[in-house]
């Protein structure tokens, strides 16, 4: 009770020493609460020592059952803490402020600079005074646009942050890079009321940033772009072109016989070529061409904006110019010249790097040309081999898959009626095309290596197939066919002794193999020792197509074939024809005089196979005799063969 008496004194002598000021706040309160309004209100309080403290308070008031007041409730809250607290933040936001190490800026609303850290005025060198009450513009680069500002104040507005790059200008109007962050500071109502900017100086950055840039794109040699910047350039003017229906070229260009300058001058002096070159060839080109450098002695060039593939002519004309022109390196004269290939976009309706490559394999063409020129690449051309490419693949599936079969067409001495064995003919039972015949497949895998495996396996088709026969009592010779390629092949020989050992059951005799024109045999004397070993081996051989080749005559003589067949364009025509008549006859004539057998192909009709008898041809085949079977139907064919009466006589 004394110390309560205490306090409520110390309260009035303190209330009269602070005038109205609590006993205000107290009525204020006080009336507020008896008419139900909340509200509180900040106090010092006097500690019994005599010290103050902050405090929050609040009063309520007490009721009865009958919402009549019967006293008041007052709650104080000690603030010194928080008081501290908040002093403590202020603190470390000024030092936070002053010390840190990017620069620091508040605006007001409308922009204008308010305070700025002394980081602020190390990045751009303006003193603090000349900052404040300015606006963001003195720093100004003219790099932006105005609709870059425009944009990033709309975000500003919108979301209360932006983060962006932005290029500003020094007091002594060096520009340099910044990395910025603005944030809007709001009151209470959400209204803006200060811009705080962040902003670091990145120049150094950006400076590295372009020097990666620029390895990763350019040619340390040169300058030139490289292939990574090319492709990037090259892609873009394709689009251009699409849009303004224009052409561009791709200029494939390689200096001739580089090598041998670097090999003898040494690298220092080819390196110093390269520059030189990549210099005339820039002054060669017009304004808005980019030339690139590949790598080694090979560059690139995009020709855009062309009317038509001629527009492009005077610049490859001076490109040649340019790299034939002397060049002095180190007192050294060096004489050189270049190889171009070039291909016309969209007319070659390839992507970016198919370009290029379309270019490169033009070069080459214009090197075999015999260098110093252009040449301009063939799409037509290359489509068939593209086509021809699809082609043995699916000949490589049907291989596989053993959609190949022989077919074998009889032949016979028309005057005894004698049948003397067959031709083994290939087909293609494709899955969807049905039956397919060998002129639309055998050309297109003319001296590829897919051309020997089906040789090889024609005649080990053929060898199983005598087996087969001879399982059933038909003996009966094969004969396939081997093309030029497929002889002069150096392990021909051990190949076909490894396919004979393999069906030993059947006799080598019994397997004739038929040369197609010899014109293509390159090295004679190569061919005649493999036909030797092979007739060692058993084997028969006979010329096919005789008559057609300018060297026949040269082979008949030398090659130990002991049949020669007359092509069927001689058989079938000579009836109307009296040179191709003339060719039969001195065909039947040399293989007389040189002791060969002779076959005619072709005998559609009895008339052929009667004019050939008169001439002394007796062995022939042809639609005239059988035409090509599968070898099921075989026996009953030979059951049913007989002559003609007219081949009797």
């Amino acid at each position: 009770d004394v110390y309560k008496r205490q306090v409520i004194a110390r309260a009035e002598a303190l209330s009269l020493e602070l005038g109205t000021a609590i006993t205000a706040g107290f009525e204020t309160l006080v009336y507020k609460a008896s008419r139900c309004i909340d509200d509180k209100y900040e106090l010092n309080f006097v500690c019994k020592d005599g010290t103050h403290f902050p405090a929050t308070v609040s009063v309520s008031a007490l009721r009865d059952e009958r919402e009549a007041i019967i006293g008041y409730l007052l709650i104080a809250t000690n603030n010194t803490a928080l008081e501290q607290a908040a002093k403590i933040r202020l603190q470390l936001a000024a030092s936070v402020f002053t010390h840190a190490a990017e620069g620091i800026a508040i605006t007001d609303e409308q922009g204008t600079i308010i305070d700025v850290n002394d980081t602020f005025i190390d990045i751009t060198s303006y003193a603090k005074d000349e900052c404040l009450g300015q606006g963001w513009s003195m720093f100004s680069s003219d790099k932006q646009s105005a609709a870059f500002y425009a944009d990033m104040w709309e975000i500003l507005q919108a979301k209360g942050l932006w983060i962006g790059e932005a290029w500003n200008r020094r007091k002594n109007g060096e520009l340099y890079a910044e990395m910025k962050t603005i944030s809007a500071v709001r009151d209470a109502h959400g209204v803006t009321t200060n811009y705080v900017v962040l902003c670091s100086d990145i120049t150094q950055m950006k400076e590295h940033q372009d020097q990666l840039e620029h390895i990763a794109n350019f040619d340390v040699l040169t300058g030139l772009p490289n292939r990574s910047l090319l492709a990037d350039r090259l892609r873009q003017a394709m689009v251009q072109c699409q849009r303004r229906h224009e052409s561009l070229a791709v200029v494939f260009l390689d200096i001739d016989n580089f090598k041998a300058i670097n090999d003898k001058h040494g690298h220092s002096v080819g390196d110093e070529l390269l520059i030189i070159v990549s210099q005339r060839l820039k002054e060669a080109l017009r304004g808005g061409d980019t030339l690139a450098r590949l790598g080694g002695d090979e560059f690139i060039a995009v020709l855009a904006n062309l009317v038509n593939a001629e527009d492009c002519q005077p610049v490859l004309k001076r490109l040649l110019l340019a790299t034939s022109e002397l060049i002095v390196v180190d007192d050294i004269v060096l004489n050189i010249s270049a190889s171009i290939g070039v291909t016309l976009y969209p007319q070659d309706g390839a992507d970016a790097d198919q370009l290029i490559r379309h270019a490169d394999q033009a070069m080459y063409l214009a090197k075999e040309a015999g260098k110093n020129c252009y040449h301009l690449f063939d799409t037509a051309h290359d489509d068939a081999i593209k086509i021809q490419r699809e082609s043995i693949g699916d000949i490589r599936s049907g291989l596989d898959r053993r959609e190949f079969v022989l077919h074998y067409q009889p032949k016979v001495n028309m005057h005894t009626g004698e049948v003397i064995g067959v031709e083994a003919l290939i087909r293609w039972q494709h899955p969807t095309r049905g039956l397919i015949a060998p002129i639309h497949f055998l050309p297109i895998i003319e001296d590829h290596a897919i051309s020997l495996e089906i040789g090889e396996w024609i005649i080990d088709e053929a060898l199983r197939q005598l087996s087969e026969w001879q399982n059933i009592s038909i003996i009966l010779p094969i004969s396939v066919n081997i093309s030029a390629h497929q002889l002069q092949q150096s392990d021909f020989v051990s190949r076909l002794e490894m396919l004979l050992t393999a069906h030993a059951d059947v006799s080598p005799h019994h397997l004739e193999l038929e040369v197609l024109e010899t014109s293509s045999l390159t090295d004679i004397n190569h061919v005649t020792a493999t036909m030797n070993a092979c007739c060692k081996l058993g084997v028969h051989f006979a010329l096919d197509d005789f008559g057609t080749g300018y060297s026949s005559l040269t082979y008949l003589r030398r090659l130990p074939a002991s049949l020669i067949k007359i092509d069927q364009s001689f058989v079938r025509d000579m009836l109307d024809d009296p040179e191709d008549l003339a060719i039969v006859e001195g065909v039947i004539s040399l293989a007389k005089a040189f002791h060969r057998k002779v076959i005619a192909e072709g005998v559609e009709t009895i008339e052929h196979g009667t004019t050939l008898l008169q001439l002394g041809c007796q062995l022939a085949q042809g639609y005239g005799i059988a035409r090509p079977m599968p070898a099921s139907d075989i026996p009953q064919w030979l059951d049913n063969w007989q002559p003609d009466d007219a081949w009797n006589v």
